[in-house]
């Protein structure tokens, strides 16, 4: 079951769903692979015509949480049901 993190609607973890890792809600794909596709050149636009089933704010939410736990000292935490 996914467990949402705080303040997002998108982005939560699920340890029987990609190791855990924080990813898109009803999706398989990571907050990493959208960082990927990113940093390797893809603009918003390119990343959601490949991917439709990525809402725009998805990907927005996305890059909030990686900018948001890059700049905690402590990991971020799914909230607690």
């Amino acid at each position: 079951m996914m467990t949402l993190f705080p303040g997002y609607y998108w982005i939560g973890t699920d340890p029987e769903r990609v190791g855990g890792k924080p990813h898109i809600r009803g999706t398989r794909i990571t907050v990493a692979f959208v960082l990927e596709l990113v940093a390797s050149g893809g603009s918003l636009l390119q990343i959601q015509a490949a991917y439709p089933q990525l809402a725009p704010e998805a990907l927005q939410e996305a890059l909030r949480f990686a900018t948001e736990a890059v700049g905690h000292s402590q990991p971020l935490a799914p909230a607690l049901e």
